[in-house]
């Protein structure tokens, strides 16, 4: 038999990223706003936020994506209630089909907010600094310990998240609805696991143990651990006990409860032993965590 080869078009390239970010900010954060002349996306990952694109304002809601077209001014502000966490993609990309992201604002659904997941953890590995940092303008590779391939699944993730919004809403466009679960898995989720992580959150404020969880959840103790390893790395108590500091990151941005009250309303015995575990997760205790997010808030004005 005489194989021929066949050449894969390519539908959408992007060409270049100018900045990766992950933004958590206070409830009374603010910023004077920019343009550029490259493309700009935005999706909340949690709480919700008003977006200025152009002369317009729109308020976004968690799994809300907004597209900022080059040379348009765009703007986040908060509510003063609730302290949102924003992934910021900004990038260069010619591609026509670009031109159906014009003033387009989108719902991620469960592979699309994947394949954002999947850029942050790649740039964290990539990219030296931190991706909370909003004076960074530049990528800094990692030159000494990279992760083979990282640069490029990002490239290719972004390529990804890209064509499936657009098969989505505009070339076959369907009804959509947002995922409802902030932690989705790096891979196809199932039943079973959204089961377990709604089970999780509904009880951040208890001392789970694994028996809880499998009994509540109907499945085996090894059948959960394995699940957990194969999607996060870690074991169900590492991700449940990440899931309360993560909770707790979100109650200290929004102002209006003390460490301790914190501590009580997620189940710890003290607060002593609170600022213990955070410190363990984050590298900060949450006296240093609020400094640090405060003067970020503060400097980003």
């Amino acid at each position: 038999m005489a194989y021929k080869n066949t050449v894969l078009r390519t539908s959408l390239s992007v060409r270049s990223i100018i900045s990766i970010h992950y933004f958590d900010y206070m409830s009374d954060f603010s910023f004077p706003g920019e343009s550029h002349d490259f493309w700009e996306l935005l999706c909340v990952d949690k709480g919700e936020i008003d977006a200025v694109a152009g002369d317009k304002r729109h308020t976004l809601k968690r799994g809300s994506i907004i597209f900022h077209q080059p040379n348009e001014f765009h703007n986040v502000i908060t509510n003063g209630r609730i302290a949102p966490s924003l992934v910021v993609i900004a990038f260069e990309c010619r591609s026509p089909c670009m031109d159906s992201f014009r003033g387009q604002i989108l719902t991620v659904q469960e592979t699309e907010s994947a394949l954002l997941a999947q850029i942050i953890i790649e740039a964290r590995q990539a990219f030296l600094g931190r991706l909370d940092d909003p004076y960074q303008e530049e990528l800094i590779c990692n030159t000494d310990a990279p992760a083979f391939g990282a640069e490029q699944l990002i490239r290719n993730y972004l390529e990804e998240l890209l064509i499936h919004l657009y098969r989505r809403y505009f070339a076959n466009p369907l009804p959509v609805s947002a995922h409802n679960s902030r932690y989705v898995p790096l891979g196809r989720p199932n039943e079973t696991y959204n089961r377990i992580i709604r089970y999780m959150e509904e009880h951040l404020g208890e001392q789970l143990t694994i028996d809880n969880i499998c009994r509540e959840t109907l499945i085996s103790r090894s059948r959960l651990q394995k699940l957990f390893q194969e999607l996060h790395g870690c074991g169900v108590m590492e991700f449940f006990n990440q899931m309360k500091i993560d909770t707790a990151k979100e109650l200290i941005r929004s102002n209006r409860l003390n460490f301790t009250q914190i501590a009580d309303r997620l189940g710890y015995a003290s607060v002593h032993y609170f600022s213990r575990q955070f410190k363990k997760i984050t590298h900060m205790t949450p006296s240093e965590y609020a400094s640090s997010i405060r003067l970020l808030s503060e400097n980003h004005r």
